[in-house]
């Protein structure tokens, strides 16, 4: 495997230092590593960030598949260690977009330090159906229901956006008095059946390795649409692939060519969910009998948005505005890619 690594930009103004402190205050952006791949030899390099979670399958598998390749694409995939970085490695230009995975939240803390910036094509939508995110405890906890949480310590995922959902969806559900402890998805599985945290807000497939391996179970999943957009099949626009702004002004013609190329992986993930499930190994953690047992994301282009998919996609940004995560209110409308 190839590595990138390169320092974290330096701020120019005061805005910008803000929201690179937020979530990974002093951290050092470094790129871990891409699993090998063909490339393309013509066109401008499109240097895509992500995250090494299942939803960014529609992105691996257009790898995989060569679709970007057949393309005249020239694609280089950066992994980090969280969507937190994915982001700041767009706002500083050391990447040119996000694949499907990269928290929403965090390319909208992007857009707000620099506006314009982010244009979203494609997201993944997550509900009660379509898991994602889930409250998981030991197999052995008495819990029942949210509210048996009170007072109890909860782990979630670093980064404000996972912070700030963990808190919102104990609170609404009951679970008064609880402490927010911020952990690694990967060490969920591991502080629950330890004893160290009494639950965990965490995202697939962690709920799924900890049923395998016969330490946790599901207390309530799809939580952002039941306890923050209020109807429990609403779907959470909660990850987002983008291009910046930047790239698709001096490369129209390659953006286009890129967005059709994913909408490409979009369509095999839908239509071949099985066979696409194997492109999971070298992009994440993601390997052997876990494979088939991981949910999929569902996946919303562009130009299949309805409007009540802003609408709630909408609802879930305002969250962050009345909580004084965002400085401004952000409307999603003017983040979407118009083709």
């Amino acid at each position: 495997m190839k590595r990138f690594q390169a320092p974290l930009p330096s701020p120019v103004d005061a805005r910008r230092r803000r929201v690179l402190q937020i979530g990974t205050a002093g951290a050092v952006l470094g790129v871990l590593g891409t699993p090998s791949v063909l490339r393309a030899q013509s066109g401008p390099k499109i240097r895509i960030g992500y995250w090494p979670i299942a939803a960014g399958l529609p992105f691996y598998s257009a790898i995989e598949l060569g679709y970007f390749k057949e393309a005249g694409l020239d694609v280089e995939p950066l992994k980090f260690a969280g969507a937190q970085q994915v982001m700041e490695a767009v706002l500083s230009g050391r990447a040119d977009g996000t694949a499907n995975g990269t928290g929403s939240a965090n390319i909208a803390i992007g857009e707000i330090a620099q506006p314009g910036t982010f244009k979203i094509f494609c997201s993944n939508p997550s509900n009660v159906k379509h898991v994602l995110d889930e409250v998981i405890v030991p197999v052995a906890s008495p819990a029942k229901v949210m509210a048996d949480l009170k007072g109890k310590r909860v782990a979630s995922g670093p980064g404000i956006q996972n912070v700030t959902l963990a808190k919102t969806v104990l609170e609404r559900g009951g679970a008064v008095g609880a402490t927010v402890v911020e952990l690694p998805i990967g060490q969920h599985v591991a502080a629950l059946a330890a004893g160290q945290i009494d639950g965990a807000y965490t995202l697939e497939p962690t709920g799924t390795i900890g049923r395998m391996n016969g330490t946790t179970k599901v207390l309530e999943a799809g939580v952002i649409a039941r306890y923050v957009l209020g109807d429990p099949m609403a779907p959470w626009f909660g990850g987002s692939a983008s291009l910046s702004s930047d790239f698709i002004k001096k490369n129209p013609d390659a953006a286009k060519k890129f967005v059709a190329a994913y909408g490409k992986g979009v369509t095999y993930v839908r239509t071949k969910a099985t066979e696409a499930r194997q492109y999971l190994k070298g992009y994440t953690a993601i390997e052997g009998a876990l494979t088939g047992e991981v949910p999929l994301a569902a996946y919303t282009m562009y130009n299949e948005f309805t409007p009540a998919d802003v609408a709630h996609f909408q609802k879930f940004f305002d969250l962050f505005s009345e909580k004084g995560i965002f400085s401004s209110r952000l409307m999603v409308d003017s983040m979407l890619y118009k083709g």
